[in-house]
């Protein structure tokens, strides 16, 4: 590998956050998925990513684990809070969509649609 290219940080702070250098990959992404328990492999694999990049990334989120860990637990914050003002924002609209009945070209898409909701809520209880 030439020098310049091994003195390149591999976690670089981008306006999104840390994120993994030449990628649009940040940390937090990664950390959704390392908290849900996935294998390293399929988080690897699932972003596209070398395993130079990922090693990386973990070996960072190990060394700086308090830092990464509040500042993707502000991430989800912010998150929540950006989801909730466009819930409350379109509450409304949504209200309104839920009492249109569908065309009547579109009836027995419907009619599909509504028998395989209630399939899957009777399942899931």
């Amino acid at each position: 590998m030439p020098q310049e290219l091994a003195d390149q940080p591999t976690i670089i702070r981008t306006e999104r956050g840390l994120a993994i250098a030449g990628t649009r990959i940040t940390l937090y992404q990664l950390m959704d998925y390392i908290h849900k328990g996935y294998a390293p492999h399929l988080i690897r694999n699932y972003f596209y990513i070398t395993d130079e990049q990922f090693n990386a990334a973990m070996s960072y989120i190990e060394t700086h684990r308090a830092e990464v860990e509040a500042e993707y637990q502000s991430v989800l914050q912010q998150a929540q809070e950006i989801r909730q003002y466009w819930e409350e924002r379109n509450k409304e609209r949504l209200d309104y969509v839920a009492t249109l009945t569908p065309k009547p070209e579109y009836k027995a898409a419907w009619e599909k649609l509504q028998a395989r909701k209630a399939k899957r809520a009777a399942l899931s209880q």
